[in-house]
């Protein structure tokens, strides 16, 4: 279970360089924060129970701010304006 956790870290490094490199520097800050959170609880060796439990806490508070940001923040439309 903990190289799981170093393949979410590697696909989150992916997304947070491509992030940067299209200038969404917020998000690419986001992500690289992710990629560093689940790199160091891959080497922590802990049981596959409790990473369960810390990936269905991660998917809880990802979704809870995700529906609160495209709810309350989000200003539907196309384009830069």
């Amino acid at each position: 279970m903990d190289r799981m956790f170093r393949v979410l870290g590697f696909w989150t490094g992916i997304f947070a360089i491509l992030f940067f490199v299209g200038s969404m520097y917020n998000m690419a800050l986001l992500f690289f924060a992710q990629t560093g959170a689940f790199v160091a609880l891959s080497y922590l060796n802990l049981s596959e129970r409790v990473y369960i439990y810390l990936f269905g806490a991660y998917l809880t508070v990802f979704f809870v701010g995700f529906t609160w940001y495209s709810h309350f923040l989000l200003v539907p439309g196309f384009g830069n304006h």
